[in-house]
């Protein structure tokens, strides 16, 4: 059994603290990366709206890493931070990981790398549909992993993660991406989690590297009533293209949400990110988007946009959509809209004999829809349509 993990002891730890504790050398440059942003706290930027500081100072049980027997299985799957299935068209293996984006702006991706010396390696041959699933069996303790995704230039690859929990409740999940899209290829990320009765915390961290002439499309979906922040950086080279949708439905006193950053470094470089955030309770939605222009990426198109519906008294939308740019030679917008469903709306469909409840049921399932309908595999989609209305029927049901 390991000594248990209080990662708050790490705060203000001294640089040769921090290399003997992660056993490397104090000239490791993620080290003094990790080292120079510290921790975060409640003045940081990315988390002053997430309780990270209370994540940190909790005691968890620290895992041993003891290889497990993989099995080959149409799904990839990873039990608690480690590979138990692969199916028969992905390379995977543990290995050492060294193009690590140092400068990216969250102190959790250095962290994750800094406790996992030895990234899972996925290499996807051909035109592929792949779906992740993560399971978390462990309560009360830190679970951590990170996976490094490659795809094959001229391809199209869809990845469909999803989480399952049992008996993981106190755990903090720390995992992360580092994908690289290769030339000319396609590669679509669908994220589905959703996490009830305090099941887990999980904070997320990424680093994109979309190449040329390369498309990536995320779109992730996350519903429920527990604390999660994903965090990712997305680089855009020479006519790249990007098309972020994220879909929130909260619940109880939870914070989660989003903060990103998204470069545009390459010419004709395309970026549209759409946020969609519906709130109940006292629950609190965090969307802190920031795109950048740089001056090589001219003639670059971008597109930004928020859109969050209170349901509860006392729920609270941090919306901070933000364009940074250093041209002029581009096309770009943002906006942010947050309040309440359509009076109007909801106006017409009870002037057509359905009854309030009813009609506020419809407008927002519709809300919702706008985004799980640009999901292009529809076996995927039916997955989150149901993940979504199974959680919202059920708040309701509760609150009938």
């Amino acid at each position: 059994m390991k000594t248990p993990i209080r990662l708050e002891n790490l705060r203000d730890a001294s640089l040769e603290t921090m290399a003997e504790y992660f056993k490397v050398d104090v000239s490791n440059a993620v080290l003094k990366r990790f080292h120079t942003l510290g921790l975060p706290n409640k003045k940081s930027e990315s988390y002053r709206y997430f309780p990270m500081e209370s994540l940190l100072s909790t005691e968890y049980e620290a895992l041993d890493f003891a290889p497990l027997e993989v099995h080959q299985k149409e799904t990839l799957e990873i039990l608690d931070g480690q590979v138990i299935s692969i199916p028969p068209y992905v390379r995977v293996y543990y290995t050492h990981y060294d193009a690590i984006d140092m400068e990216h702006y969250d102190p959790m991706y250095y962290l994750g790398h800094l406790l996992n010396p030895r990234v899972i390696m996925i290499e996807i041959d051909g035109d592929r549909s792949i779906e992740l699933i993560h399971r978390f069996t462990k309560p009360n303790a830190l679970i951590h992993y990170r996976l490094v995704i490659k795809n094959q230039a001229n391809r199209h690859t869809t990845l469909y993660e999803s989480f399952e929990s049992t008996n993981a409740q106190g755990s903090l999940v720390l995992y992360g991406y580092d994908m690289v899209v290769a030339p000319d290829s396609t590669l679509r990320v669908i994220k589905n989690q959703n996490i009830q009765n305090e099941a887990y915390a999980c904070v997320s961290s990424h680093h994109y590297e979309v190449s040329k002439q390369a498309n990536l499309v995320l779109q992730s979906f996350d519903f429920g009533n527990t604390a999660a922040l994903d965090l990712f950086k997305v680089e855009l080279d020479t006519y790249a293209t990007l098309d972020a949708g994220h879909l929130l439905y909260l619940l109880g006193k939870t914070r989660r949400g989003i903060v990103s950053q998204i470069i545009h470094k390459g010419e004709h470089s395309i970026s549209k990110q759409e946020a969609k955030s519906i709130l109940e309770d006292d629950a609190r939605g965090i969307f802190d988007a920031l795109i950048r222009v740089e001056h090589s990426a001219i003639h670059s198109k971008t597109v930004q946009n928020s859109k969050a519906v209170l349901l509860g008294e006392h729920c609270y939308m941090i919306s901070k959509p933000q364009l940074e740019i250093y041209i002029d030679e581009l096309e770009a917008s943002h906006g942010a809209t947050t309040g309440q469903l359509d009076g109007k709306q909801l106006f017409y469909l009870r002037s057509r004999g359905i009854s309030e409840k009813e009609a506020k049921k419809m407008l927002i399932i519709a809300f919702a829809n706008t985004l799980i309908d640009h999901i292009k595999d529809a076996r995927y989609q039916e997955k989150v349509q149901k993940s979504f209305e199974e959680t919202f029927y059920s708040h309701t049901k509760e609150n009938t």
